[in-house]
C-alpha cells in the first residue's frame, strides 16, 4: 500500500467508524489529521500523519497533566522523593509495557528530584506495508487504551486536579527558544500545540469509558 491509497482508506475506515476527522495544514505530511477518539461526546484528541518521508502511518496523543495534580505531585516529590521515584519508575515500565513509543515530560529538577509530570504523548507507528483497518483500529485503541491507564493513575494517587491545566516547562523553553520571529509565523504542526490543553483533571471521569 502507497501513501495515496493509505490516505484513502484511513479516510475510508475513520468515516465507516463515525469518527470526526479534521484536516491539519502540515507541509511535511500526505496526511495529518484530528480525529476525535473515543466517538463520544468527551472523546480525546488524537493525531494520525503519514510522513512524506517515511512509509509509516504514525498515531499518537498528547495530554496536559491538571495544575492541582502537578501540585499534589509536587509535594510527594518534596516529602517522600523516593516514594516520587517510584512512581515515575513503574509509569514508565507499564508505558514500555504497552507496546507503545512515550514521552514524558516532567518538571525541572529541585535539590536532586524531578520535578510532576506536566505532559505525556503516546505514539505508535504502523508501516504501510502492514496497515489494515484491522491494525489501525487496534492501534488506535491501544493507545487510548494506555492514555486511560495513566489517566486513572494519576487520578487515584494525586486526586481529580482544579479543572486547569498545568504548565510545561519543555514547550515554555521551546517558545523561548523560537523567539520573537517566532510569533510573526503561522504556527507549524505540532504535538505540543494541538491538544488536551484543558488536560483532564475534575472534568473528565475515566470511569466512563472503561
Amino acid at each position: 500500500m502507497d501513501r495515496t491509497e493509505a490516505t484513502a482508506a484511513i479516510r475510508e475506515w475513520l468515516q465507516n467508524e463515525s469518527l470526526e476527522a479534521r484536516d491539519v495544514d502540515d507541509q511535511q505530511a500526505t496526511l495529518h489529521l484530528h480525529v476525535k477518539y473515543p466517538p463520544t461526546k468527551r472523546g480525546h484528541l488524537f493525531n494520525i500523519v503519514i510522513p512524506k518521508n517515511r512509509n509509516l502511518v504514525l498515531i499518537y496523543s498528547v495530554t496536559r497533566v491538571d495544575e492541582g495534580q502537578q501540585d499534589e505531585m509536587k509535594g510527594l516529590s518534596n516529602n517522600e522523593p523516593n516514594d516520587w521515584k517510584d512512581w515515575l519508575h513503574e509509569t514508565r515500565l507499564d508505558l514500555t509495557r504497552a507496546d507503545l513509543d512515550w514521552v514524558l515530560h516532567v518538571g525541572g529538577k529541585s535539590e536532586g528530584v524531578s520535578g510532576p509530570l506536566q505532559a505525556f504523548n503516546l505514539s505508535r507507528p504502523i508501516w504501510l506495508d502492514g496497515l489494515s483497518q484491522n491494525e489501525f483500529m487496534h492501534t488506535m485503541r491501544r493507545v487510548w487504551l494506555a492514555k486511560l491507564s495513566l489517566i486513572h493513575r494519576i487520578k487515584h494517587h494525586f486526586g481529580t486536579g482544579t479543572g486547569k491545566p498545568g504548565p510545561v516547562d519543555d514547550w515554555a523553553k521551546k517558545k523561548t527558544r523560537n523567539g520573537p520571529r517566532a510569533q510573526n509565523k503561522p504556527p507549524e504542526p505540532s504535538p505540543v500545540d494541538i491538544d488536551e490543553t484543558g488536560g483532564f483533571g475534575r472534568d473528565f471521569d475515566p470511569a466512563d469509558w472503561a
